[in-house]
């Protein structure tokens, strides 16, 4: 019996240990100010290996007091580490307090130190600048002629008609280019002379008819 009895004794001393080692504790949380995309949060770890689920709140200090409550998650641990994520634009030198609360009582406390976040702010990423296309290859600019425009004819080179070229102006009718030279036609030269001739002959015959007509009156 007694040897019963201190092998009890023994194995739940063996369980009260285990149990203790399981237990939630806040020694297993940890907190961080990190930036994401030019921007910043805050990342609470929780390394329970025990898998207890806790409520982890964070509140923004301003003189050892709460300036505002930056928000509250859930989580539940692991003994690689589970991790949840405040979005929180912080600025550099902030303080904020971590509360946990899990297994009833049994975590009930703040992570210390409070957090402390760093000394430079996040910088907004700058936007990649795209590619600049490539231009395409101007043509070359075509070289002036080096023949010598041919000169412009004179005044007297473009008044006058060249050789063997065919006037314009329309030629003359046949009858007409003696009346062009002479003033008259062949024929009226010759019809003048014909009238002179007969008033010649008339005036002959009228006078040789006056005097034979003297003559007879005389007798």
């Amino acid at each position: 019996m007694r040897i019963l009895g201190v092998a009890s004794a023994s194995a739940a001393l063996g369980l009260g240990a285990a149990s203790a080692a399981l237990a939630c504790d806040i020694s297993e949380f940890s907190a961080e100010a990190k930036c994401d995309g030019g921007k910043g949060v805050i990342v609470v770890t929780d390394k329970d290996a025990s898998g207890t689920p806790a409520v982890v709140t964070v509140f923004l200090e301003n003189n050892g007091a709460d300036a505002k409550k930056v928000g509250q998650h859930n989580v539940k641990g692991s003994a690689a580490g589970t991790t949840v994520t405040f979005a929180e634009d912080w600025q550099p030198n902030a303080m904020y307090r971590v509360h946990v609360k899990a297994g009833g009582k049994l975590v009930d406390k703040d992570i210390t130190p409070n957090l402390s976040t760093p000394a430079t702010a996040c910088k907004a990423e700058s936007p990649s600048t795209p590619a600049t296309p490539s231009k395409p290859a101007s043509p070359a600019p075509s070289k002036p002629s080096t023949t010598a425009p041919a000169p412009a004819p004179s005044a007297s080179e473009s008044s006058s008609a060249p050789a063997g070229t065919a006037s314009n102006a329309p030629s003359p009718a046949v009858g007409d280019s003696n009346l062009a030279e002479t003033g008259a036609s062949s024929s009226t030269g010759l019809i003048a002379g014909i009238a002179a001739a007969l008033v010649v002959v008339g005036g002959g015959a009228v006078f040789f008819g006056l005097r034979r007509r003297g003559a007879n009156s005389g007798r």
